[in-house]
């Protein structure tokens, strides 16, 4: 998906990828790419290359990002920012030391929905926010992410939790933290309540109770049982109340785009966020959400993973 929309920015061009995946290569140039390299390292000292697109399982952003941003390439990385605070620090650290532009791969963000909760906010319209609630279901790693959820098989790293960090709650719940930490502020307290309905090592849904710096608090549930990604964020303030939402895509409209080889509308976000961030690249500006976003989503989450909520 991201080679895809970054084929179509109108200001870039794609000049290598790197996949240790020989399909994935050889479908990579069938769409065009001139350099295709098994190994990042390889792509990383290409001097064709200004900026870079991580988009590769959590165990293996540390060591990716650190690579480039040595390199000198600026970084759109997709969330979570890594596995824990810890190496996110290492890649925030290297990136500011390199001088390097660090993008976290947020697409929400650049929803008109959402968008539109964060001009209310700003606005006055809902007055001071009180609570807010966000819920992430969707079918996590019970099916191939390929655009359209593909019935390829699933990467078994999903599964183990020294490779991904955690379950949902890192998983989901780095979007919904992210956009309320947008809209709200600082996190300074949180807890969480995990489950495993399907008796695996990470969870596969989360409930968390979290409390903001001026004193608003918000619900969060996350969970990997519902077929078709839905996010769902509501804030009640004492003027008015607001909510945004996303669906789970039209199939039917989405395999007509897929054919036509256009950006999905349910993925224009993700096509949005690219955009905006070779923008930033070619017009030297900061990116937002930055690294240090993805760092602080991160601390929250880990925050809420140590402080348990004991039910019953």
């Amino acid at each position: 998906m991201h080679l895809k929309h970054s084929l179509a920015i109108s200001n870039a061009r794609v000049v290598a990828v790197a996949d240790v995946s020989k399909k994935a290569l050889e479908r990579a140039r069938k769409m065009g790419v001139k350099s295709a390299y098994s190994d990042y390292e390889q792509l990383a000292r290409s001097s064709e290359v200004d900026a870079v697109v991580i988009a590769l399982p959590t165990h293996l952003h540390k060591d990716c990002a650190l690579c480039f941003a040595e390199g000198g390439k600026d970084i759109f990385l997709e969330k979570p920012l890594a596995r824990n605070p810890e190496e996110g620090k290492e890649i925030l650290s290297s990136s500011e030391k390199h001088g390097v532009k660090l993008m976290m791969g947020y697409p929400h963000r650049f929803n008109p929905a959402f968008r539109s909760l964060k001009e209310q906010i700003l606005n006055g319209k809902l007055g001071e926010v009180q609570v807010a609630t966000a819920t992430f279901t969707g079918c996590g790693p019970f099916m191939h992410r390929a655009e359209g959820y593909s019935p390829m098989p699933v990467p078994q790293w999903w599964f183990d939790k020294k490779l991904t960090g955690g379950g949902a709650l890192i998983d989901l719940g780095s979007h919904a933290i992210n956009l309320l930490r947008w809209y709200l502020g600082e996190i300074v307290e949180i807890r969480s309540y995990l489950g495993h309905r399907f008796n695996l090592e990470p969870e596969d849904y989360a409930n968390c109770i979290a409390k903001f710096e001026s004193g608003q608090t918000a619900f969060i549930n996350l969970g990997w049982y519902s077929l078709g990604d839905r996010i769902r964020v509501e804030l009640f303030g004492t003027a008015a109340n607001s909510s945004a939402e996303k669906l789970p895509a039209n199939r039917i409209l989405q395999a007509a785009q897929l054919l036509m080889g256009r950006p999905t509308q349910y993925y224009l976000p993700h096509f949005w966020e690219l955009e905006y961030f070779v923008n930033c690249v070619a017009n030297d500006t900061r990116p937002s959400p930055s690294g240090k976003d993805g760092l602080k989503d991160l601390e929250a989450i880990y925050k809420a993973y140590n402080n348990p909520l004991q039910i019953g």
